[in-house]
């Protein structure tokens, strides 16, 4: 599409949003529809112009496309150098369509004007992030990220806001100072070691760099703490189910959606592509952590008695998957990791939404509190029952296609991971569905007779939502053809530095039999 070539879309799906959040700073106070409108339009336009970069993307190149450079300050090697590849465009497509159905889907009850405005950052934040090729400019949308999300929860969130806003910003912060470090670090190093100038560029320092082994383990370890804390891996997964719990419904949604994959996608773009040699000797570590992740936050999803606290440790399960898949290293793993990003972003926003929903209704999420729903709105627990089966891994649902990819491409290098990890899936149908069943199932108290069923607005963004999840379940090769690509490209990548031979999907019994001796 040469028109698109030619457009900067890519600084386009920046801007935008920042442009709509000054629209709605400027909109008069007195004229809240005006304000939402802004907004609404805001953001309906980023999710047009990535859907528009979606359907541009050349499923044949490998490399990153639509790049925008240009010298920022050309002394330090610093540039506004931005470009999407397969790996990075899905999450541009998927943070595109969350905001405008979160803002459609939910209703900041107070304060329209700043609400909105820090979505909006909040989204420009996001975009860069994952639109970023240049290490500072990385960092510094890295950080925005952190300013309207911690507002967020303090100003619209729910009793303990505040503490959970506080300790949500120190974790990212700790985990971010680690990783100015490993930048600043990266690049000095580099610039003696194959690159010969100073430059934050990524291609060229992972292209160029011949980072001593030590150095560069190192130099992997800041990174990954910073982006350890994000996703977030076990240990250091706590700041996200007092987050989760205590932000506004979109904010929980746009934490789930697309925030945590920063730190997900932060591992496979500057871990894997960054440092090959590193992330391949920390693989024992983090695939540890990640199935660790997988049962502990299945376990605690089981015993949790809120139901939007159940879906916030839901996630850290759910995650454990994406970071097994990505130092799996296979072409499948990493593909079924990238997918995953997506199909968890659509199935856990929806839950979050359904969840807020039924605290907007009831006033509580207590579990204990809600029987019966099905009987008096029916829509409405077909359309929780449709999402929360995405969410377990059902056949023919989205979900089930990442996992699947994860777990079989994840047996050809980390066997003993992938069996442990697979006793996750089971546990995930045990606490979603023993939480549909208290929920929804049974005669409906007094208090839950009176429960509202669907209201128009709402059933338009489920139905976004179902359709989505369906559509992928059944047909996810799209997708796939625009991963493949650049996910075969960076494991190619990984065997020419660390000289390691990383099984291919069609010689499976080849590498089976290599593992086993």
């Amino acid at each position: 599409m040469e028109g698109l070539e030619q457009f900067p879309i890519l600084t386009s799906i920046v801007l935008v949003p920042v442009a709509g959040a000054l629209g709605t700073v400027l909109a008069g106070r007195r004229r809240p529809e005006l304000v939402r409108l802004v907004g609404l339009v805001a953001s309906i336009a980023t999710g047009a112009l990535s859907v528009w970069l979606l359907a541009g993307f050349d499923t044949g190149d490998a490399g990153f496309q639509f790049v925008s450079q240009h010298s920022w300050i050309g002394a330090w090697g610093i540039s506004w150098h931005l470009g999407v590849d397969g790996i990075s465009l899905l999450l541009v497509v998927l943070t595109g369509v969350l905001f405008p159905l979160s803002i459609l889907g939910a209703d900041a009850h107070h304060d329209h004007k700043p609400y909105l405005a820090w979505l909006l950052l909040l989204e420009a934040g996001v975009m860069g992030s994952f639109l970023s090729l240049d290490l500072f400019v990385f960092f510094i949308f890295f950080e925005i990220v952190l300013v309207p999300m911690y507002f967020l929860i303090g100003g619209w969130g729910y009793d303990n806001r505040v503490y959970a806003a506080m300790k949500f910003f120190l974790f990212t912060m700790f985990g971010s100072a680690f990783m100015l470090v490993g930048i600043i670090a990266t690049v000095f190093i580099a610039r003696d070691n194959g690159v010969g100038e100073i430059t934050f560029d990524l291609v060229r320092l992972a292209e160029q760099a011949e980072f001593p082994v030590g150095a560069g383990r190192w130099l992997f370890v800041a990174f990954a703490i910073a982006f350890a804390v994000k996703v977030p891996i076990f240990p250091v997964h706590t700041w996200l189910p007092d987050a989760h719990t205590q932000a506004p419904t979109a904010g929980s949604v746009i934490l789930a959606g697309v925030m945590l994959k920063l730190g997900t996608y932060g591992l496979l773009r500057f871990g894997l592509y960054l440092f090959p040699e590193a992330a391949w000797w920390s693989r024992p570590v983090l695939l540890t952590l990640a199935v660790v992740g997988i049962i502990y936050g299945a376990i605690v999803a089981t015993m949790q008695t809120d139901l939007k606290r159940l879906v916030a440790y839901s996630s850290i399960a759910h995650l454990g998957f994406i970071v097994l898949g990505t130092f799996a290293v296979t072409s499948q793993a990493l593909t079924g990791s990238v997918l995953q990003m997506v199909n968890h972003g659509l199935s856990t926003g929806a839950l979050f939404l359904l969840v807020g929903w039924i605290y907007e209704r009831r006033h509580t999420r207590a579990i204990a509190e809600l029987k019966g729903i099905q009987t008096v709105a029916p829509i409405f627990a077909a359309g929780f029952m449709v999402v929360m089966l995405s969410s377990i891994g059902v056949p023919g649902l989205n979900g089930f296609v990442g996992e699947y990819l994860v777990l079989i491409g994840s047996f050809l290098t980390a066997r003993w991971w992938t069996v442990v990890a697979a006793a996750g899936v089971i546990l995930a149908s045990v606490y979603l569905l023993w939480a549909y069943q208290r929920v929804f199932h049974g005669e409906p108290d007094d208090d839950n007779r009176t429960f509202a069923e669907l209201r128009p607005r709402e059933g338009l963004v489920l139905s976004v939502f179902v359709g989505l999840i369906v559509f992928l379940g059944v047909y996810p090769k799209p997708l796939i053809d625009r991963v493949e690509p650049s996910v075969n490209a960076l494991v190619t990548h990984v065997e020419e530095r660390t000289g390691e031979s990383i099984p291919r999907p069609e010689e499976p019994t080849v590498a089976l039999e290599e593992e086993g001796g």
